[in-house]
């Protein structure tokens, strides 16, 4: 059974692995398309004062929002509060190791072909199919509007949108918007298909365990990610005191 915590302005779902999967399996097999996000450090300093407000509008119309960081978990933990932390890649792993499911069809919007065909290899028991969309796909173009009718259209219960945050969320929200009643779940998780194809190499389990996954990706991607969590990513600890302070974390 799952909790709603509210914090930081996020209603979180929290609750044990098998609670999650059961939440999004579910979700998957409504009648009313879903739209899950995985909120971290960087989408709350991003949604703090970053990013124009209907952008955030966006964001926080999600029906379902999931702790993806431990340190959001760790603040968290302060106010009291248990918000079950796990990465979007985790969940999806989660999900795709839960017995009984294999009936669902997983879409992909975001991965190459390449990948598509490394998550078929990897979990061969469950049908994958890849909602192409270009390297550099924006919102309000043509090309936009393919990819969200495609995807939209497209028959499956699960899809992950893997466009990087925001772009992914507003992605998910415009196919939410065209497929309607169609059901199925939005899932809006990053680099996940990255990880779980192998194309790009997670950090190593002692890491993980101790949270510093951040670090490795810090340490693998220096040139893109040092903004992120060394100037933008420690913010976080002035909203949530400044939240505090208000009442309203």
């Amino acid at each position: 059974m799952t909790d709603v915590h509210a914090f930081l302005g996020i209603s979180f779902s929290c609750g044990s692995i098998d609670d999650i999967v059961r939440l999004i399996v579910n979700a998957a097999r409504g009648e009313r398309t879903t739209v899950l996000v995985t909120p971290n450090v960087h989408h709350v300093v991003a949604l703090d004062r970053q990013l124009p407000p209907e952008t955030v509008a966006t964001y926080h119309s999600a029906d379902l929002f999931l702790c993806d960081s431990k340190v959001l978990g760790r603040l968290g933990r302060w106010s009291g509060l248990a918000l079950t932390p796990r990465t979007g890649t985790d969940r999806v792993a989660d999900v795709l190791a839960a017995p009984g499911n294999r009936d669902l069809t997983i879409a992909m919007a975001g991965p190459t072909p390449d990948q598509a065909e490394a998550m078929a290899a990897r979990f061969p028991d469950w049908r994958f199919h890849l909602i192409e969309t270009p390297a550099r796909l924006l919102p309000g173009t043509a090309e936009w509007t393919d990819a969200v009718t495609n995807a939209a259209r497209a028959d499956w219960q699960i899809l992950l949108s893997c466009l990087s945050f925001p772009k992914q969320e507003l992605f998910a929200a415009d196919v939410r918007a065209v497929r309607q009643e169609k059901g199925g779940v939005i899932l809006c998780v990053g680099a996940a298909v990255d990880f779980l194809s192998g194309t790009l190499p997670r950090a190593p389990d002692g890491w993980q365990r101790l949270g510093l996954e951040w670090l490795h990706r810090l340490l693998s991607e220096p040139r893109r990610l040092w903004r992120r969590y060394l100037v933008d990513g420690p913010k976080v600890f002035l909203i949530y005191l400044r939240q505090r302070r208000a009442g309203s974390s």
